[in-house]
């Protein structure tokens, strides 16, 4: 571990294999450690118990940890030594006769207890499960009429898969708990995303777990499986471009530290939890002050809220696809494991994750996330001078930073999650696309046979790739240097020159205003070039400026559907680029509790017509992220790396550069003995 009081970034020993850290008792040295094994084993328990001979007929939807109240965590944190951690629940919600039912179940006692239980009356549904949504896949198999149709098309049922897919919401004053199911075709290929079978549309009622609807309106052309392979021993020469290796070398030691959940790199320390519903989670980021000689806070809690995906073809067969990939398909469940050298690098220390099975049993994620010193050849600082005569001064400072990584897999698109830390007092966040396009069967083959709009990109022959955008929004609780903060919208105003005999006729100054209410903080971002700072009033440098950190945006996308289309209704909290709220426990998805077939009256959008107070209060931003794809060829038969991400960057925090008396890391030299 490197020393706090001196910001030394130091490579450690040949890293020749990867190490990996996985949870295995209830016993906790942090109140925000996620649950474990053992603590999913006695929550089931305690959940079947309490219905007696109903238990057997729970499912569980979902289990997570019941954050304690943030004024518990920081006392705590102050006192580790004398204070034991506040009492330990989990949240739970389970499906029982067709109803869903919210628990807390407290694990600070010798036998785990349910200490509140309530039946959920609202709208929408909870989580979809792995369990069922694997038991509705195979439904059609045995239906006759689905059978009759793959045989009708002439394709062989042994290569047919199915996937299932949410249905939305669009004005229905009921809802069951259904799925729809579409079909696709292997044979010869295991890309089968690229094989749609159109026209086949299998309504599965999840509760009954049987088929309740049947279609099949058309047949088209299934695509052709040539080009669509994507595994490497698939692949025929000629091969390239060819890349060469490199080693990463730390002869001194891995320069981190983690300690349970906790990591400490260089200047940094945070924790590092996970969730099924939202997957990795970053809490008390804090950050070593050398003038100060102490850590100074900056996050609380961080992590991607919701994930709305909506796809552009208003057909028969595509208009309900708008998915939650969060609040109904779990950016924890659908998590992956890492694969040691290829998704992180040599030097990475590896972690697992767990979630509660449908049956409450524990089910774990090897190498859900790995945390890696990044050496990329970027530049930390650097200056030439040469305006002293007779005398070149030349300063560089080689920059490196520790980045946790993990990858969720929502069906066909892979989510490459980044969190890096930057010993400048930087975080920044970054989301690469990657995976399967989403694409439909139609008779072309050649782009200058459509005639009429096909809401896509001809990617191949009978292949067109659906438009549709990603939207991430993140939950970013700051506290910078303490809970009370303010939200301050820094614009850049042009105005004329007034001095006469100045050839200038215009600069561009700052005019700030702090947002008093959750309404004066909703910002939709464009050409108006602006700063967005999170200050804390009651603390000053030493030249009398407030101490914040701003939040630098990535690319602006956002969304271009009607405010009235059921699908933005029920993501209206991505029509703003930023909100900003006061800290809530109970608010933590931007979508809502029930995502599944909700209508938008439990979101971002509808708790802040409030209109709260949030000057000088603990305030969380909320942080939309988006993506308009318009499909292209490079993106078949699977998509190159699309990335995008922001920054949050020290504002005022210190009172000059934290990293100028940073070394850069003394360099590695490698002998090679005959």
């Amino acid at each position: 571990m490197a020393s706090p009081h001196r910001v030394l970034l130091s490579l450690l020993s040949i890293t020749l294999f990867s190490f990996s850290i996985s949870p295995v008792s209830s016993q906790h040295e942090h109140p925000l450690d996620p649950l474990t094994p053992v603590e999913f084993s006695l929550i089931r328990d305690a959940v079947k118990r309490s219905y007696g001979a109903s238990g057997e007929n729970v499912t569980f939807q979902y289990v997570g940890l019941d954050e304690p109240d943030k004024s518990l965590v920081h006392s705590w944190m102050s006192s580790q030594a004398s204070k034991k951690p506040p009492p330990r629940r989990a949240s739970v919600v389970v499906r029982l006769h067709g109803q869903t039912h919210e628990l807390v179940v407290d694990l600070s006692s010798h036998q785990p207890s349910i200490v509140s239980k309530e039946v959920y009356h609202g709208h929408g549904f909870p989580m979809l499960t792995m369990e069922e949504q694997t038991a509705a896949i195979e439904l059609p198999r045995t239906h006759d009429e689905f059978i009759q149709s793959i045989k009708n098309r002439g394709l062989d049922m042994s290569s047919v898969v199915c996937s299932t897919f949410s249905v939305g919401w669009y004005g229905e004053l009921r809802s069951r708990r259904v799925v729809k199911v579409l079909a696709f075709y292997t044979n010869g290929t295991v890309n089968f995303y690229m094989r749609p079978i159109e026209g086949i549309v299998v309504v599965v009622d999840l509760e009954l777990m049987k088929i309740v609807k049947y279609h099949d309106r058309f047949a088209t052309t299934v695509p052709t499986a040539e080009d669509t392979e994507y595994r490497l021993e698939k692949q025929n020469p000629p091969f390239g471009p060819h890349l060469k290796g490199a080693a990463i070398v730390q002869p001194h030691g891995l320069g981190f530290d983690i300690k349970g959940h906790t990591i400490s790199w260089a200047n940094w320390k945070f924790h590092l939890g996970f969730d099924v519903r939202v997957g990795p989670i970053i809490s008390l980021a804090s950050i070593y002050d050398l003038e100060k000689d102490k850590y100074r806070q900056v996050l609380y809690r961080a992590y991607v809220s919701e994930v709305f995906v909506p796809y552009m073809d208003p057909t028969e067969e595509w208009y309900y696809k708008t998915y939650f990939d969060s609040g109904e398909f779990g950016f924890g469940l659908s998590a992956v494991s890492l694969q040691p050298r290829v998704d992180c690098p040599d030097n990475a220390v590896f972690m697992d994750g767990f979630y509660a099975g449908q049956d409450g049993t524990p089910v774990k994620i090897t190498n859900v996330t790995c945390v890696f010193e990044k050496y990329a050849g970027n530049i930390m600082w650097r200056h030439t001078e040469v305006g002293i005569p007779d005398v070149t001064i030349r300063e560089v400072r080689s920059d490196v930073s520790l980045v946790v990584r993990s990858v969720s897999t929502v069906g066909n698109y892979d989510y490459i999650l980044d969190w890096e830390f930057k010993p400048s007092g930087a975080i920044k966040f970054e989301v690469g696309l990657t995976g399967i396009l989403e694409v439909k069967a139609v008779n072309y083959t050649h782009a200058s046979q459509i005639k009429e709009d096909e809401y896509g990109t001809m990617v191949g022959a009978n292949t067109i790739a659906t438009h549709h955008d990603h939207f991430l929004t993140y939950h970013l609780d700051l506290d910078v240097d303490g809970a009370p903060n303010s939200f301050v919208k820094t614009n850049l105003i042009t105005k004329p020159v007034a001095e006469e005999g100045v050839p200038r006729k215009s600069y561009w100054t700052v005019s700030s205003k702090t947002a008093r209410t959750e309404s004066e903080a909703q910002l939709h971002l464009g050409l108006e070039p602006c700063d967005l700072i999170v200050v804390n009033p009651n603390k000053q440098t030493k030249v009398g400026n407030n101490v914040g950190y701003r939040l630098i945006p990535g690319p602006i996308a956002s969304p271009i559907l009607f405010r009235d289309d059921y699908p933005q209704i029920r993501a209206a909290f991505t029509n703003n680029n930023l909100w900003v709220t006061p800290y809530n426990k109970s608010e933590k998805w931007a979508s809502g509790r029930y995502v599944d077939q909700s209508r938008g009256d439990d979101t971002l959008a509808v708790w802040t017509k409030r209109n709260r107070k949030i000057e000088n209060e603990d305030i969380v931003l909320w942080y939309t992220l988006g993506f308009h794809h318009v499909p292209y060829q490079e993106d078949f038969p699977i998509m190159p790396t699309l990335s995008g991400g922001f920054e949050l960057r020290p504002t005022n925090f210190f009172d000059r550069n934290p990293v100028l008396k940073t070394k850069s890391p003394e360099p590695v030299i490698l002998s090679c003995k005959p």
